[in-house]
């Protein structure tokens, strides 16, 4: 899937211009205010009216969200309805449910709780199993690991990969931890001030970024350079 061009604007000033292309796996990396949530929000049709937005994608892939883009937000506390049973959450049928229950490691007796009895990282599976409902050709991710201590934000990374050997689907993996976006991607696009400064095989720029704006980014994430081995 290629994105030839995203172009966001407001008031004639230029937020976001970038293109890149989802062979696998892709991880959208920068600082806070890079780009990121604004590019996710184009892909998604969710920018405000007030932005203007030129979305050129390859014409082998329609951008239909619910359809054949599913979502997995930071949050599956807030993404979820707190007074309503697991249960009722998917709009597929009971069978289909259950699948999707046993494909993200979940036992089916959770699915007669509500969201407040269940923990992060088994409600971030939840809300991967609701993202699968509809078999999307696309997964966009923000953050989904942020939230979670660090051995279930491995769980949970693990599970992704798994998932999409299973279901052969791609990631827009969206971050500003460049650690969850190693164990992960195949790809990396660095952003800053709505541009790519750099960009391919993830080990590659890991193990030789060019700007000063990754290596800034790496120090921040791998203090031990462990990646490098």
């Amino acid at each position: 899937m290629k994105i030839s061009r995203l172009k966001i604007d407001l008031e004639d000033k230029i937020l976001v211009d970038i293109d890149f292309e989802i062979k696998s796996s892709l991880a959208l990396v920068g600082q806070s205010g890079s780009g990121k949530s604004l590019t996710l929000k184009a892909l998604l049709g969710m920018l405000p009216s007030s932005m203007k937005c030129e979305l050129d994608v390859d014409a082998k892939f329609e951008l239909k969200a619910g359809k054949n883009i599913s979502f997995v937000p930071q949050n599956p506390f807030t993404a979820l309805s707190p007074l309503t049973k697991i249960r009722k959450q998917f709009f597929v049928d009971e069978a289909r449910i259950r699948e999707l229950f046993s494909q993200v490691d979940l036992d089916v007796s959770l699915l007669d709780r509500f969201v407040p009895e269940l923990s992060g990282g088994q409600l971030q599976r939840v809300v991967i199993a609701i993202a699968l409902e509809q078999e999307p050709k696309l997964i966009l991710l923000d953050e989904p690991t942020t939230a979670l201590d660090p051995e279930t934000r491995t769980l949970i990374l693990d599970l992704l990969r798994k998932l999409q050997k299973i279901h052969g689907f791609k990631m827009l993996f969206v971050t500003h931890d460049m650690n969850s976006a190693k164990a992960i991607c195949e790809d990396i696009c660095v952003i800053k001030d709505g541009k790519i400064v750099e960009s391919g095989n993830m080990l590659n720029i890991l193990n030789s970024p060019q700007k000063e704006y990754t290596k800034t980014l790496i120090e921040a994430n791998f203090a031990n350079r462990e990646f490098r081995r």
